[in-house]
């Protein structure tokens, strides 16, 4: 037998995703998984199975910056997707590819510049950034490929323009397969200089 949908249930899931949003958008979170939490907390919602989906946060995200802010946003976007051309001039030796909020358009004004490049060593990286005299931090990132795959590589952290950039090196072979999006857990979508400079 289908069970009916409770339209209270609906309604606080829907309240969630959009304060889940807001929290996103307005404290520069990126984890969906915390921003859910926060937004659910701050709801009272205790029922885990009212939580929205990652989707349904950014349908709410998209919805309340077409509505509320359009051309504060376009213009902001326009910044981080130039910041983000200058980061992929700056390491065109590696094949960087733009992916997350930034090519998406789902980013604020708090959102980092995600790049994927692609290196037989991630050192070789760190060496071009340092006889460029780019100050950047050597960190790591997880990233997830099916449910129950997740892969550490190595990555860095540096400023372009007055933007923070995270950069992901994935070995020469990894660009034929990208990680699983947060948002939906399909393979994320990567685009190269041409695609990005086209969205200007």
């Amino acid at each position: 037998m289908h069970r009916r949908p409770n339209p209270r249930a609906e309604l606080l899931r829907q309240a969630v995703a959009e304060e889940a949003a807001r929290i996103m958008r307005e404290q520069g979170v990126d984890d969906f998984l915390l921003a859910k939490r926060k937004a659910a907390e701050r709801l009272g919602v205790t029922d885990a199975s009212i939580l929205p989906r990652n989707r349904e946060i950014e349908t709410a995200m998209v919805a309340h910056q077409r509505l509320f802010d359009a051309d504060r946003h376009e213009s902001d976007l326009a910044t981080l997707r130039r910041a983000a051309l200058e980061a992929m001039r700056l390491l065109s030796d590696f094949e960087p590819r733009l992916v997350g909020p930034v090519l998406t358009g789902t980013a604020s004004s708090h959102s980092d510049i995600s790049l994927h490049v692609f290196s037989e060593s991630a050192e070789a990286v760190w060496l071009q950034l340092a006889e460029r005299g780019v100050p950047h931090e050597v960190v790591e990132r997880r990233m997830r490929y099916e449910r129950d795959r997740t892969v550490t590589y190595p990555a860095v952290r540096f400023v372009a323009g007055h933007l923070a950039v995270d950069t992901v090196v994935f070995p020469l072979d990894g660009i034929r397969q990208a990680p699983a999006s947060p948002v939906d857990g399909r393979p994320m979508r990567r685009a190269g200089f041409a695609e990005v400079e086209a969205l200007l």
